[in-house]
């Protein structure tokens, strides 16, 4: 089953390089090594469903979709009970091409419930990265406080010692 961290992975394959996005799951051997590395399989069907349920949970983590952009991703999906080690839990009964990506919007589902608000979008307007607030204060902005906190502060403080313009 995905966690938070692997949701944040597969969020956080499109960073901003030198300016300008990258796709980290365009490189189908890339995206087939993660997928292979989280239980997938790595095939050409589940690395289309893969990015295609990245791409929709960016938008619904950023607030440019609704969430129910979600549900015809989610057409057949159930869940069915297993017993392993004498314990009972709960399986994703899907295609092997769709499971992964089902379990990405499960997670986000279940952090949406365990955890409202905590995931979201960097604060710095230049950045395509994710973070998941842990802290206590739920008050984290910054994917990275070494890389987007402390350039947005630096960039505050030199706006503040900025002179002001002459009057017109």
């Amino acid at each position: 089953m995905a966690t938070g961290d692997t949701l944040l992975e597969a969020l956080n394959s499109t960073p901003v390089r030198d300016g300008a996005p990258v796709d980290l799951w365009l490189d189908g051997p890339e995206l087939s090594r993660w997928a292979i590395q989280h239980g997938g399989e790595g095939a050409a069907a589940e690395r289309e469903w893969l990015r295609t349920i990245r791409d929709t949970l960016q938008a619904v983590v950023r607030g440019e979709s609704d969430p129910d952009v979600l549900l015809p991703l989610l057409t057949g999906v159930r869940k069915v009970p297993r017993l392993a080690d004498a314990r009972l839990e709960w399986v994703v009964d899907v295609e092997a091409e769709r499971r992964l990506a089902v379990e990405l919007v499960l997670e986000w589902a279940r952090l949406q419930t365990s955890s409202p608000g905590r995931l979201r979008p960097c604060a710095n307007s230049e950045c395509r990265l994710f973070l998941l607030d842990r802290s206590r204060a739920n008050t984290a902005r910054w994917c990275s406080m070494k890389t987007c906190g402390n350039r947005l502060k630096a960039r505050r403080h030199h706006e503040r010692r900025r002179p002001a313009p002459p009057p017109a």
